[in-house]
């Protein structure tokens, strides 16, 4: 009961305060711990194809298992003073690893900028979102990329947190942000990291299997409270959502590619470099910014959806569990 309520508590601050700019957050921590990692251990070991792999495993290991433990120790000690203040800091931790209103802010800033005619800005925007090349998209591909971020962290964001949230509270919602944050910063299929980073990129893909694949289903489930197209998300996301070469990114967007009625992905720049990707869903019209707004509000509806049903499902098992036991 403790833990839904935290994250149920934790979601609606994230709501409605997001991640304050100028307060210090735990994911600059683990980002500063990879980086102190990063660059020790691609010294230490071999600069070949299996030691930068090697170094890339215990980079994994040296940077999630604190992400976990550090906070699991705070909690211990916060329990030691008094069961309050356990569950304000778990409150305080599930607000810090909720990143809905951040994800809507950077949208909405992209929108805004586009709506400006500003295309120049836009693009800056929406580099600090996606990490693809942005320098030379046009206002469609700007539009596309920022559709598309929201899309696939929902997810990442929001959806796969909360799941870890209720199965072992903050210190295995840290430890997931800390897997997720690892994929982000090096796991690349670049010439820099495509050894180093391989594990981390396999391992986010294995944690956010089941997640990604429920972040799906709700935003079909979800399509028609916001406005959207339920039969549009349920084709797509049953045809496309394996058209990726990650398996868990084309769950989100080919679903929001089908409640839209747009077509997302694509050939994109990558550090100078084209890739070919598939393209999801169906062009039935043209994208337009307004389907940022439209995509945050899908993003909303599927979030707090996930909340509910999922903490709910945990007070249940609870419930059951406390019965079985005390008989």
């Amino acid at each position: 009961m403790r833990i839904a309520a935290a994250v149920a508590l934790g979601f609606l601050i994230d709501c409605v305060l997001g991640d304050p700019e100028r307060l210090w957050h735990p994911i600059m921590g683990i980002g500063s711990m990879i980086s102190f990692w990063k660059k020790r251990l691609r010294k230490w070991f071999p600069d070949s194809n299996s030691g930068q792999f090697r170094a890339g495993v215990l980079l994994w290991f040296l940077v999630v298992i604190p992400s976990g433990v550090i906070p699991f120790a705070m909690l211990w000690v916060a329990g030691l003073l008094h069961p309050i203040a356990r569950f304000a800091l778990e409150t305080l931790f599930c607000w810090q690893i909720f990143a809905a209103k951040s994800l809507k802010i950077a949208a909405l800033r992209v929108y805004h900028a586009l709506q400006a005619g500003d295309l120049q800005l836009a693009r800056k925007y929406v580099s600090w979102i996606v990490g693809r090349d942005t320098a030379g998209l046009n206002e469609e591909q700007v539009t596309r990329a920022a559709v598309e971020t929201v899309a696939e962290n929902t997810s990442d964001g929001v959806i796969a947190p909360l799941c870890f949230l209720l199965i072992g509270g903050a210190p295995l919602g840290f430890a997931y942000k800390a897997v997720n944050t690892l994929d982000s910063m090096v796991g690349y299929k670049n010439d820099e990291f495509l050894y180093f980073g391989r594990f981390s990129a396999k391992m986010d893909d294995v944690w956010n299997f089941i997640p990604a694949r429920l972040s799906g289903l709700l935003f079909v489930l979800c399509a028609a409270p916001a406005g959207l197209s339920t039969r549009g998300a349920w084709k797509c996301f049953r045809r496309d959502r394996l058209q990726h070469s990650s398996p868990n990114s084309a769950q989100t967007e080919a679903a929001c590619a089908g409640a839209l009625g747009v077509q997302l992905a694509g050939n994109a720049y990558y550090f100078g470099k084209l890739y070919e990707k598939p393209t999801l869903g169906d062009a039935t019209r043209p994208i337009e910014p307004q389907d940022i707004i439209r995509t945050n509000r899908l993003m909303y509806w599927a979030s707090a959806s996930a909340v509910m049903l999922l903490c709910i499902l945990r007070m249940l098992i609870a419930l059951r569990v406390s019965i079985i036991l005390t008989g």
